[in-house]
């Protein structure tokens, strides 16, 4: 049987370097670009591995209504038995932080305290009950490339804010206000899993801002990520990390946490389209989280061709 990887996304620009590698390891592969398209739900899906990048900030290029129909395309390659890299519960947690944070404390991870608001009219009355007094943190529910992360020190700062012209409303209406945990060195840590497996630690700096994307193609310094071969959190979390990863049929994801100044350690995102910076694992020595991906899909395209 011949099979191929097939790689759904909307955005090329973030799969550039995974379509180069596998290019030069001459594994057969096609895109399947979400932004628009015709499937016949009818027909069988051809026979390969299908990687699923659809992303939450799909809507900041235009193409807000891709993930429902990336679900719809997941869901139909699920029901006919294709192995499915990311499927259709990993973008049920792409598309909502709060889901994500539900899904942590299933796990008894520890999360920041988190309260979800509905619309806009109703955000400063929801700080003044539960942020009364100390720093918080808003995002928006279906999030990506820091969408609408912002610290306030007070409800008198946020009620700015939001009479303010720089205000966003989420796409999907949802604005997360979260406890603000502050780190004493002003960075946070993310550890990457590949096929339920660490790859390894970033440690990066939060002192320029919350936007952390790694990908070289969100053209941040790369020298706000240090990477570590070893990983730099406590075994005991990495397991409950994998449990929470293998019970959400997520194969490929990079989950985000911060320690305050005692030493707790909080739990906050998990990414599932998530991306590499070369010059980050070029400079600690690291295996290449693509390269990684290769090796992993060239594999799981084996098995399809032994079935």
């Amino acid at each position: 049987m011949t099979a191929k990887l097939f790689i759904l996304h909307e955005n090329e620009e973030w799969i550039k370097p995974l379509i180069a590698a596998l290019t030069e390891h001459d594994i057969p592969h096609e895109q399947w670009n979400l932004s628009d398209g015709v499937i016949d739900l009818t027909e069988d899906p051809p026979p390969g591995v299908f990687y699923s990048r659809m992303s939450a900030s799909s809507h900041t290029r235009d193409h807000g209504n891709t993930p429902g129909f990336g679900m719809a395309i997941l869901n139909w390659l699920e029901r006919h038995g294709r192995i499915v890299v990311n499927g259709t519960k990993a973008l049920q947690l792409e598309l909502s932080k709060a889901e994500q944070h539900t899904e942590l404390q299933k796990m008894n991870i520890r999360t920041p305290k988190t309260i979800i608001v509905l619309g806009k009219d109703r955000l400063v009355a929801a700080a003044e009950k539960y942020f009364p007094t100390g720093s918080f943190i808003t995002k928006h529910n279906r999030g990506g490339k820091g969408l609408g992360v912002h610290l306030f020190h007070s409800v008198t700062d946020l009620a700015a804010y939001v009479e303010g012209p720089e205000f966003e409303l989420p796409y999907d209406g949802i604005t997360l206000l979260q406890q603000y945990i502050k780190s004493p060195d002003q960075h946070i840590t993310r550890v990457e899993f590949i096929n339920n497996k660490p790859l390894y630690s970033m440690r990066v700096s939060t002192a320029s801002g919350f936007e952390l994307c790694p990908a070289e193609a969100c053209a941040l310094d790369p020298n706000k990520f240090l990477i570590s071969t070893e990983v730099k959190a406590p075994s005991d979390l990495i397991r409950s990390y994998q449990r929470l990863l293998e019970s959400n049929d997520i194969n490929i994801a990079g989950i985000e946490f911060i320690k305050d100044s005692e030493g707790n350690i909080y739990t906050y995102d998990i990414n599932t389209t998530t991306n590499y910076n070369k010059s980050a694992e070029n400079k600690a020595g690291a295996t290449s989280g693509i390269e990684s991906q290769v090796a992993y899909f060239k594999h799981l395209i084996e098995q399809v061709k032994a079935a």
